[in-house]
């Protein structure tokens, strides 16, 4: 029979495996298909856009739901769940820390922003639903809630290792946390459209 400590592995390392997959495919239409897509003349993108991006978009987005609804479990058996008592309280015996509500919090916004706002448009795009006279302020939408999480994705990544391997609770530490994500992401967008490009 599972115990806590076994459902807390099986659902760390889910959470892992679909964070990876979730955020490398961030990455992926961030770094390269950005750039790509600039470079693609409209028969291009319709020779190669109907085959790569539904497969590429139903990763991004599963990955990004099994990452979020593992994570909503993970919260539940470390900080809310009671071993003197064998349940659930909204108040635990474990406080979660301010790194681990930080990466929450960016990595829930993350998670509506795929299923609430790029998802939608794309499957409407990709399906020919949208109307012609939408399709520029829709994709402006889309690339916009994409960058926003991209650039999220850097602090995100620091509050959720920062619970586990930095010990204080300093606004200093977490303030430059979110700088240093912010630049780290910056600076990888900026190089991405400049690099790669021969072999």
């Amino acid at each position: 029979m599972f115990n806590v400590n076994d459902w807390q592995f099986f659902f760390r390392w889910l959470h892992v495996i679909a964070g990876i997959t979730w955020i490398g495919h961030l990455y992926f239409f961030n770094f390269v298909n950005v750039p790509l897509q600039a470079s693609l003349d409209d028969a291009g993108k319709k020779a190669a856009n109907p085959k790569l991006l539904p497969r590429a978009l139903w990763w991004f987005r599963w990955g990004a739901m099994i990452t979020f609804l593992s994570g909503l479990v993970m919260y539940a058996l470390v900080y809310m769940y009671d071993p003197t008592t064998g349940g659930f309280a909204a108040m635990g015996p474990r406080h979660p820390s301010s790194w681990i509500l930080m990466g929450m919090l960016f990595g829930i916004i993350m998670w509506f922003n795929v299923w609430f706002i790029i998802w939608p448009i794309n499957r409407r795009i990709l399906s020919g639903q949208m109307p012609a006279e939408q399709m520029a302020g829709a994709r402006r939408r889309a690339y916009l809630a994409s960058r926003t999480n991209t650039y999220l994705s850097g602090p995100m990544l620091f509050g959720m290792l920062g619970a586990n391997h930095i010990n204080t609770q300093s606004p200093k530490a977490l303030i430059a946390s979110l700088i240093v994500g912010f630049v780290a992401i910056w600076a990888a967008i900026w190089h991405s459209d400049k690099v790669g490009q021969t072999v």
